[in-house]
């Protein structure tokens, strides 16, 4: 079956309770974010997908996958970002896209993701990307690591609560001038793309909270805040 443009894949009723807001809101996403981030006309992009994985702990509840590029690698180097990567011609769509990076990238068992909808795609001009984000429920959760450290200088299941919190949220302003989201988790800052999905999908799941929107902190005082490099 061809997956939707946008969209669950499942059954929302299908997931478990804490996700199934999140499931039901991506066949009605305010897409006006996306339209934003179209792709200029006659931009040369690649698609490329990303791999948004909720899971469940009993020490923290929701959480979600993301890693922290190695430095060097990429025009997204430094950064926090979902598993993702570059389609290959052996990819059946962005779903298998995104399954196959992940893998690649974390480590993790394939066998106990189910992909449960796929958000509207994204471009990225700093690398030209046009981005698909599918979001999967991990049932049976595995472990996962940096599989690569030339290209991931670490995992982390952060947890939404986490990344709710009104103490970590914050805007930023990048020296291009560019202004958006971000979160502060342990050790790492999240902005820019990333950071921008995440906090459409706070608000899609019923997840967000009241925090500070007026203030915005420059990005290199942010990052020595979280006491990472600027």
């Amino acid at each position: 079956m061809t997956p939707p443009e946008h969209g669950p894949l499942v059954d929302p009723a299908d997931v478990p309770v804490w996700l199934r807001g999140l499931v039901a809101a991506t066949a009605n996403l305010d897409t006006t974010l996306f339209r934003r981030l179209a792709p200029p006309a006659g931009a040369d992009t690649r698609d490329a997908a990303v791999l948004i994985l909720f899971g469940e702990q009993d020490t923290h509840g929701p959480d979600v996958l993301l890693q922290l590029r190695a430095d060097g690698t990429s025009a997204h180097s430094g950064q926090v970002a979902f598993p993702g990567g570059a389609a290959e011609p052996g990819d059946d769509g962005p779903v298998a896209t995104a399954l196959r990076e992940a893998v690649e990238e974390t480590g993790v068992d394939p066998s106990g993701v189910r992909p449960v909808a796929v958000l509207p795609t994204l471009h990225i001009p700093v690398s030209g990307f046009h981005v698909t984000p599918v979001l999967a429920h991990w049932l049976r959760p595995s472990r996962v690591w940096a599989v690569d450290p030339a290209e991931s200088a670490a995992v982390a299941l952060v947890p939404v609560a986490v990344l709710a919190d009104p103490a970590n949220r914050l805007r930023v302003r990048h020296p291009s001038g560019f202004v958006g989201p971000a979160f502060k988790v342990p050790g790492m800052l999240v902005w820019g793309f990333t950071a921008g999905v995440l906090a459409m999908l706070l608000e899609a799941g019923g997840w967000d909270r009241p925090w500070d929107t007026d203030s915005v902190t420059d990005l290199a005082v942010a990052w020595r805040a979280v006491g990472v490099r600027g």
